[in-house]
């Protein structure tokens, strides 16, 4: 069946289109969208599988028919022969494929050169010629395209002085260690699609829907608009909507971050892909599918602008900088001396190669270095932001602390009763109940080794806690609410009026209050050491983004010493795009680091993200860089590899350009010659090459 493309916004330079096949052909939409990056005049190509939609970018021509291209395209990814083209632009051994031609040649020339073999020499220049044949190419369509002279038209013009001279070791060489370079950097560079997660994944697949006194099962995406939708314990929330009967227990930390389920009854708002945990509900619907709260956090994330922020690639930059005073001056010297074997030094002498190979490899041997560290960085251009970043914005739940919630206290109102009495009769009264306070008591008691009574009658009341018989005598475990409803007087002592910042469970027994157990989602071990080593030894700005309300917030910004006007509470997903947003535009350079669905549109957002190999596949896909063994401390090793990677770079720049810049003297002035201007080029590349893998030497010397 024919894939047929629909438009869905189209405005001069930039189109949408609707492809179905997208949705459900994953190898459609990977060799489609090759095929659209490889396509002039496509600028940008920024696809979601989910929504079965395609955004480009292109140049804006009046004859240029966009629809009419997209559907050549389409049906030349679903076709055979490029499935067959794909499978081998996957073989690793087609990356090195480039250099055949060129070192073959250089080679025969040398060869040529030593020894007198009929018909060497044409051999070599066939070779040569062939070699260099893509070069030209590249640069002809840069010039007949584009009417721009890039680093392909200054290498014709080296290939074509030294080729006048007679020489053939000399353009091989260049060409050899160009396309060196090019391979390097290629491999280097990040692939910058955000693999979004399938929103039904997200959501949850189908639906309970109340319809003329019957209950029936549905796919999600069909709900409508006023359905009435019942959700069961252990279910995902399939919509957005308004509660209207039954009370629950909902676990909002997938899309919100925060820890702390919330209880959920009349007249509550509840967001598709949170957890319901206990109890159950019936929700009016109100958005559905592509419109909750879930699916525009997706949608934010796919408006992200992560190409226009991490595309640019270093090495070639600073390469075309130096590209046209060289080309000038060559000029300049053409017409002053008529020698074109000045020219093709000057050509040769162009700084270019050594930045292009040295800067690669340095960035290359530092990822090879965190990636030994248990450190997953993307890209050298990920690098390079790293070692610039003077402010860094942390997600609370799960990324400073634990994102579980611990058991970290009990007392007691009489010196007579011993604490573990009292955890023994709360575990009893809450076994094998799913709320995380509960789990929390029984993983103590667990701990702790205290044995679990049996329970008799129990009555779990959602929101408020657990009413339970344990060897005769009535429990109470829960909230203040739960024992004063009951007629427990509660009187609490210094000690635990103290204790004001940590969340309570009290315990009552037989009418007579007993104690508290406090619990929290306790801090990271590493978490006060990672912010101090940011903030004095780095300087680095700090801020906390969270789901949490404010009083928790504030809390855990005291304890690791971030300046409260840095704490940000209840933080949706948007808010904290918006917060990420803010500090980006007043100048400063960004990392987040976050763990959770709720924080992958503000990772997209920064100048840097940084994820967790066990925080959720969105949030890992969308990083820069991933923290592999789960550990914060991790990140100052990552900056500590940025910088010392940026010093490596200055130096490569600095090996580069003074051996170059005082043979280029030489070739203005005196004169030099062609060959021993390609010593000196070639041979501050490779030693600047060599020098950008130094740290990974030295790492390999020190681990062995």
């Amino acid at each position: 069946m024919k894939t047929i493309p629909q438009i869905i916004h189209h405005i001069p330079g930039r189109v949408r289109f609707r492809i179905h096949r997208l949705s459900y052909d994953r190898r459609f939409a990977l060799r489609l969208k090759q095929l659209l990056k490889a396509a002039y005049p496509i600028q940008t190509v920024r696809l979601n599988d989910w929504a079965a939609c395609v955004v480009i970018a292109y140049h804006a021509k009046k004859e240029f028919d966009i629809e009419t291209y997209i559907i050549h395209l389409i049906e030349k990814a679903e076709s055979y022969h490029y499935l067959i083209a794909e499978n081998k632009a996957n073989n690793p051994l087609e990356e090195w494929s480039s250099l055949t031609l060129p070192s073959l040649a250089t080679l025969l020339g040398f060869g040529a050169s030593k020894l007198p073999i009929p018909g060497l020499k044409l051999i070599a220049s066939l070779m040569l010629l062939k070699a260099a044949f893509p070069v030209v190419k590249r640069a002809y369509e840069s010039l007949s395209s584009e009417q721009k002279i890039n680093i392909d038209c200054l290498d014709s013009l080296a290939l074509l002085f030294s080729g006048l001279q007679g020489q053939m070791v000399t353009p091989a060489l260049v060409i050899t260690l160009h396309e060196l370079g090019d391979i390097i950097r290629e491999k280097t560079a990040r692939s910058t699609e955000i693999k979004t997660s399938n929103l039904l994944d997200t959501i949850g697949h189908f639906a309970w829907v109340e319809q003329d006194n019957q209950i029936i099962h549905v796919e999600s995406h069909r709900v409508e608009i006023g359905d009435t939708v019942v959700v069961y314990p252990g279910e995902s929330i399939p919509v957005d909507g308004k509660v209207i009967k039954g009370k629950a227990i909902i676990d909002q930390q997938q899309l919100t971050g925060e820890s702390m389920p919330i209880v959920a009854e009349k007249d509550s708002y509840v967001y598709a892909s949170t957890l319901l945990r206990s109890g159950e509900i019936r929700i009016k619907c109100e958005k559905v599918a592509y419109e909750t709260r879930a699916a525009a956090s997706i949608e934010l994330l796919d408006k992200a602008p992560v190409h226009d922020t991490r595309m640019a690639n270093y090495a070639a930059n600073l390469a075309e900088q130096l590209m046209m005073p060289s080309l000038c001056l060559a000029g300049m010297i053409l017409i002053i001396t008529k020698d074109p074997q000045r020219v093709a030094s000057i050509l040769t002498l162009d700084f270019v190669t050594g930045i292009r190979v040295s800067i690669p490899t340095a960035f290359l041997g530092a990822l090879n270095h965190t990636t030994r560290h248990g450190i997953l960085v993307r890209s050298g251009r990920t690098l390079e932001l790293l070692s610039e970043i003077d402010t860094i914005v942390f997600d609370k739940t799960g990324t400073l602390t634990e994102g579980n919630i611990k058991v970290v206290g009990v007392e007691t109102v009489r010196e007579t009763l011993d604490p573990r009495t009292l955890v023994q009769l709360a575990a009893s009264a809450e076994q094998r109940i799913t709320h995380p306070v509960a789990e929390a008591i029984a993983h103590y008691a667990q701990q702790e080794n205290i044995d679990i009574l049996p329970r008799d009658h129990w009555d779990y009341e959602v929101g408020l806690g657990m009413v339970a018989t344990i060897i005769g005598k009535t429990i109470l475990v829960g909230s203040k609410k739960l024992l004063i409803s009951k007629g427990v007087i509660i009187h609490e002592t210094e000690k635990m009026q103290e204790k004001s910042a940590l969340s309570p469970i009290y315990v009552a027994c037989n009418g007579e209050f007993q104690g508290i157990i406090y619990y929290t989602d306790p801090l990271r071990p590493q978490s006060a050491k990672l912010i101090h080593h940011l903030q004095h030894q780095y300087d680095i700005e700090v801020h906390l983004l969270t789901g949490d309300n404010q009083t928790r917030a504030t809390e855990v910004g005291k304890q690791l010493q971030i300046p409260l006007s840095n704490v940000h509470a209840e933080a949706f997903p948007e808010d904290k795009a918006r917060i990420v947003s803010g500090l980006h535009h007043r100048g400063k350079t960004v990392a987040f680091v976050g763990d959770g669905l709720n924080d992958s549109v503000a990772l997209a957002y920064a100048d840097v993200s940084i994820s967790f190999e066990n925080g959720s596949d969105i949030a890992r896909d969308t990083a820069d860089v991933v923290l592999m063994n789960n550990d914060l401390t991790d990140l100052l090793e990552a900056i500590a590899i940025a910088k010392e990677t940026k010093a490596l770079i200055n130096q490569n720049t600095l090996m580069v350009v003074a051996p170059n810049l005082a043979a280029l003297g030489l070739a203005t002035t005196v004169g030099l010659n062609p060959l021993l201007a390609t010593l000196v080029h070639n041979g501050t590349a490779i030693v600047a090459g060599l020098n950008s893998l130094r740290p990974l030497v030295q790492h390999h010397l020190e681990t062995n």
